[in-house]
């Protein structure tokens, strides 16, 4: 079995995205708190934007930070929700090459320890599109705080064993171990 991990942290370049129709950059906390959270660990901040709930501009962002060379990572937090206006999932997944089931699972199976049965109704969806990866999660600042620091911070570090996703991601060197 080949290693997926090096012995280094390697600095990934990371989007964030807050889908709301009512935050402002002055506003956003859980945006505000993920693009700290990305500084403080040790990545760059490649891109923060708020975008409103709507499918069209949201995949429009998605899309062209997919593409671009400069980013490798995407979390997006917010429109997750159960509700008819809540389309983060519905614009993302389809631009995905390989979803990541087990995030969703592992996020709702999380947060069921914190909001009970009350987590199904969490959209919360991942993949891999154009060796980007990309987390969906909930705008609520616990759950922002949940899925970086229980998920996706070790997922997106190189160091992390067994396995983690810096490896698959483009512009990154699989050899550095």
């Amino acid at each position: 079995m080949a290693k997926c991990t090096t012995k280094v942290f390697v600095p990934l370049k990371i989007a964030v995205m807050t889908v709301s129709d009512r935050h402002t950059m002055e506003t956003d906390t859980s945006g505000q708190y993920l693009a700290d959270a990305i500084n403080e660990t040790g990545h760059h901040l490649s891109a923060r934007i708020i975008c409103v709930d709507n499918t069209y501009k949201i995949r429009e962002v998605v899309s062209k930070w997919i593409a671009s060379t400069d980013i490798q990572a995407i979390v997006i937090n917010g429109g997750t929700g159960f509700t008819t206006h809540d389309s983060t999932p519905n614009a993302v997944s389809v631009l995905f090459d390989r979803p990541m089931e087990g995030f969703g699972e592992l996020f709702r199976y999380l947060s069921f320890k914190d909001i009970g049965t009350s987590s199904i109704q969490s959209r919360a969806i991942a993949g891999m599109a154009n060796k980007t990866a990309i987390f969906c999660m909930p705008g609520s600042p616990g759950a922002c705080r949940l899925g970086w620091e229980e998920i996706i911070k070790e997922q997106l570090d190189a160091r992390h064993r067994p396995c983690n996703f810096v490896g698959h991601l483009k512009s990154v060197s699989k050899d550095t171990d």
